[in-house]
Parts: structure tokens; sequence; C-alpha cells
């Protein structure tokens, strides 16, 4: 876990992610975290502040003992400033006043976590072991009130799963965003249409083939085959990573509107994942031309115009013979 920083934007994190208070609310009482709770919390305070420089301790040597958390403390002055805010977030715990302050500082804390490349794992394992540690701690102070320790930590255990929901709202709407923009990225790449002969159109499509982008490619196609008076039109779907059966059934529409232009689509590079894909989730391709690669789809478009690859020895000998 590391501090929070200033957020660039005017919007406040609730309002990008779409939590209101009322959401808060519902969490609230969805975790049953009410008023007796902060009584709870607020009143081992001095308790809490006491341990927090041993838990700080324990929870930097346990996160240090591995690679995967330990590649984020490289140098010692960036350990103690974290050290410092993690100390300040830990106390904030006990401190009461779950309001809308504090939900709007842990989900920038999140989102630290997230822009720094933390994954989701390494988060909830941190949590674990400071929830352990401070277990240990509570009980020790209050060996005499065993009922007290279990009820306040119970209590900080409430508001520890509300930081932890708002941490992953944060880690889901920075991927939501990510993909926003890749999908965005992926509808600006040209994907142009290419005349390899007289009456021949090969379209190669390379990247996430959703709705969106399936359909600027049907009309990229349909008017090329307008323009060229095109026969065949190959459609390699090598560099696809996926195709759900929205695309698949896209494809088939493209399929059936190109032969309506008097054009027959041949579709290449279906991976062997695909392919099952598509039959479990009960796409029928039966009328659609298919080839396994773009290599086999250009032979049978060469058929189907009417060439034939005649192999450079043969030809000669057959100009010799008519000579």
């Amino acid at each position: 876990m590391t501090e929070p920083t200033h957020q660039d934007s005017k919007k406040s994190l609730m309002e990008e992610i779409g939590i209101t208070e009322k959401e808060i609310d519902k969490r609230r009482a969805f975790l049953e975290l009410g008023d007796e709770d902060t009584r709870e919390l607020v009143s081992i305070d001095p308790v809490a502040q006491a341990y927090a420089d041993p838990v700080i301790e324990a929870f930097y040597k346990h996160l240090l003992a591995f690679e995967e958390t330990r590649v984020f403390f490289q140098s010692p002055e960036l350990l103690d400033r974290v050290k410092r805010a993690q100390k300040i977030y830990f106390s904030r715990l006990t401190q009461g006043n779950y309001d809308k302050a504090y939900i709007e500082d842990r989900l920038k804390i999140g989102a630290v976590h997230e822009r720094i490349g933390l994954p989701v794992k390494a988060y909830l394992g941190m949590y674990n072991f400071y929830l352990r540690t401070v277990a240990d701690h509570l009980f020790d102070a209050y060996k005499s009130e065993p009922g007290k320790a279990l009820r306040t930590f119970i209590s900080l255990l409430k508001v520890a799963f509300l930081d932890i929901g708002l941490a992953i709202d944060t880690y889901i709407n920075r991927r939501e965003q990510l993909i926003g923009k890749q999908q965005v990225a992926m509808r600006e790449l040209p994907t142009p249409v290419l005349q390899v002969r007289e009456r021949l159109l090969i379209l190669p499509v390379v990247g996430a083939l959703e709705s969106y982008r399936a359909h600027q490619l049907t009309e990229q196609l349909l008017e090329s085959i307008s323009a060229t008076r095109a026969k065949i039109a190959i459609v390699d779907i090598t560099g696809v990573p996926l195709v759900d059966s929205k695309v698949a059934n896209h494809l088939l529409q493209t399929v059936s509107a190109a032969r309506l232009m008097g054009a027959t689509v041949i579709l290449t590079g279906l991976s062997p994942q695909i392919a099952q894909a598509l039959v479990a989730i009960g796409v029928d391709l039966g009328h659609v031309k298919t080839t396994v690669d773009l290599q086999s789809g250009l032979e049978v478009a060469e058929r189907l115009l009417g060439y034939r690859l005649v192999p450079v020895a043969e030809r000669m000998h057959s100009n010799q013979a008519d000579v």
C-alpha cells in the first residue's frame, strides 16, 4: 500500500466511478456497519495508536519478504514515506466518522494501488496480514475483556471490508477505462480492403473484433465490392483472438449481403479455438466457405475465378511442346 496522490480531474472519484452517498449507505447497511461499531472503534483508538508502529513494522517486514510486493519499495526513502502514509491510513480505521470524505480518501488510495500496478491478490493479501496482526494486539490488550476484543475486531472487519470494496471498485473502474480506450483505438485502426487482382479482394482483420468494429468492416467491404465489381472477397481473421456469437452472426450477415451484390466471401484463418467456440455456441457456418489459412483461401478464390496456378517448369515444357 502507498500514499494517495491528488486527482488531476475536477470530478471526484465517487462521481467518476458512480458511487453516490445513497450507495454508500446501502453498503454500510449490508455490512451492518452502524453507530455501535463506530463507538467500539473510537473507544479503542488509544490502543490502536499504541500498536500502530509495531504493526507497521511487521507489515512491511512481511511485504519485503516477497518479490511480488518488495518490487514496489526499491529505496529506503520511499519505504519510510509509505510507512508514514500507511500508519495514517490504518490509524484512520479507528477514528470514526466514515463519511463522504472518508470514502473519497479510500478511493484515492485504491486508485494509486491500481496505477502503480499492485495486483489485487497482493492488496488482499496485505490486508489479510494487517487484520491478523491487529487481532493479536487487540486480544492481548484486552485479555481481561475478550468479549470487548471480539466485538471491536468484528467492527474493524466491517470497516476493512468497506475499504476493500471501494478499492476493488477503483481497480474495476480503471480497467474499464483502459478497455474503453483500447476499443476506441482498435476502431480507429485502418483496415484496408486490398485488391490483389481483378475481381479479388482481401480484407485482413487484426485485433479484437467487437460488434461496432465488425459493422465498420462490413461497410468497408461492401463499398469495395461495389467499387471494384469484385466476385470474390477473402476475409482473413487470423489476427483475431476471439469471435463471439454476435460477431459471428454479423459475419454471416456480411456473407449474405456480399452474395446479394454478386460476390462470394471466403472466411480464412479460423483457429481451432475459435472454431470450437463457434460450434459450442451453435453458430452455423455451413453455408460459408471457410479455409484454415489465407493461402488456402487464395487457392480457392483462384479456382472460383477460373485461374489455375501452373509451375514454371510445367509451363516451359508446355511452351516447348507447342513449338
